[in-house]
């Protein structure tokens, strides 16, 4: 799978951000994105060929991994860091049209196109509410799929057409537990930095229409 999309995506936005956005897109490219091409795809690659299970009975071994890992984690992993990145495009779509905006009129309409201020600003602060939004359902999907945050070395599996209770072995847990404890702490982290830079802002433009509103009053 290609990430160069998602690069240039996250580069464009961090022109555009705040001081704690910023931290945000450095943990999302690094922290997420290089650790899942780097090192977690890696070990979720065979993970169906390394599932087995003590019998060998046609389609049991299939069913059984079917229902212990109804998605596998590293593409619910990849779905998530397009889905939480993707609310950023809103951003980069509202200065692209600031600019063009200019340039139709011939003139300059904006003291910056990229400050957040104004429609900008509401536009950023949606895209804030979305990533974070996302980032918490596919925590609770993952939290729903596999029946909490954790990776069994056994599991017991009785679907048709195993003739009984079957023994399945998932290759790797420790690792794959590691990986999943890593992806969740990195989603809380992303969490956090949303809140913080949509209080920040919210706390900003606040404190800047008060003023505004005092000075007019003093006039």
């Amino acid at each position: 799978m290609s990430w160069v999309f998602l690069r240039d995506l996250l580069s464009g936005v961090n022109k555009y951000s705040t001081g704690i956005g910023r931290i945000w897109v450095a943990v999302v490219f690094m922290f997420r994105l290089l650790v899942y091409v780097a090192a977690a795809e890696n070990i979720w690659k065979r993970e169906h060929d390394e599932f087995e299970c003590n019998i060998k009975q046609p389609g049991c071994e299939n069913v059984c991994f079917d229902h212990f890992f109804p998605v596998s984690h590293i593409r619910l992993w990849a779905l998530q860091l397009i889905m939480v990145s993707t609310p950023s495009l809103l951003v980069v779509f509202h200065v692209a049209y600031r600019e063009n905006r200019e340039k139709h009129h011939n003139q300059k309409l904006y003291k910056n196109p990229g400050k957040i201020d104004g429609g900008l600003l509401r536009t950023y602060l949606i895209s804030l509410i979305l990533k974070t939004g996302l980032e918490i359902v596919f925590l609770v999907l993952f939290y729903k799929l596999y029946n909490g945050f954790k990776i069994p070395r056994l599991v017991k599996c009785d679907i048709k057409p195993c003739p009984n209770t079957v023994d399945c072995y998932i290759s790797k847990p420790t690792e794959k537990m590691i990986f999943l404890y890593f992806l969740v702490a990195t989603s809380c982290l992303c969490i956090l930095l949303n809140l913080s830079e949509l209080s920040y802002l919210i706390f900003k433009y606040s404190i800047k229409c008060y003023l505004k509103r005092h000075v007019k009053k003093q006039q």
